[in-house]
């Protein structure tokens, strides 16, 4: 049992999610940059968590960072889990839906806006909507 209030068995999460958004928010893994639909993605709504349906960021703090990820400079308070990631040899700051502890990408303190903040998230871990 996780301390996240959605809680699913592994074969739940296979059921419900395509194999490459299994990869991504169940077992860590990352697209290859430049690939994801919402890498150049500006339209105005909002982006969930594509696992449990979450809101995580507003369209409006969707910014081009040029690193292959769709990246935002805030999410929705208390939308996201911030874990510390000590893999690949690296420090980084995992970030993860705090409803269901789907794997959204990292956090990095390098965001050109005035936040200084950039979630880099993974587009097959959220799914957006239109305003």
């Amino acid at each position: 049992m996780s301390n996240f209030k959605v809680n699913k068995t592994e074969e739940q999460w296979r059921n419900e999610l395509t194999d490459e958004q299994y990869r991504i928010l169940r077992k860590k893994g990352t697209e290859m940059p430049h690939t994801g639909k919402y890498n150049l993605h500006f339209e105005s709504g909002a982006y969930h968590c594509a696992a449990c349906n979450q809101q995580l960021f507003e369209s409006d703090s969707k910014f081009e960072s040029s690193c292959g990820w769709p990246s935002f400079d805030d999410a929705i308070p208390g939308s996201i889990t911030n874990i510390l990631d000590k893999t690949h040899g690296m420090i980084r700051t995992e970030i993860v839906c705090s409803n269901c502890g789907g794997h959204l990408g990292h956090v990095f303190n390098d965001g050109p806006t005035e936040t200084g903040t950039r979630f880099c998230v993974n587009s097959a871990s959220v799914d957006f909507k239109n305003e």
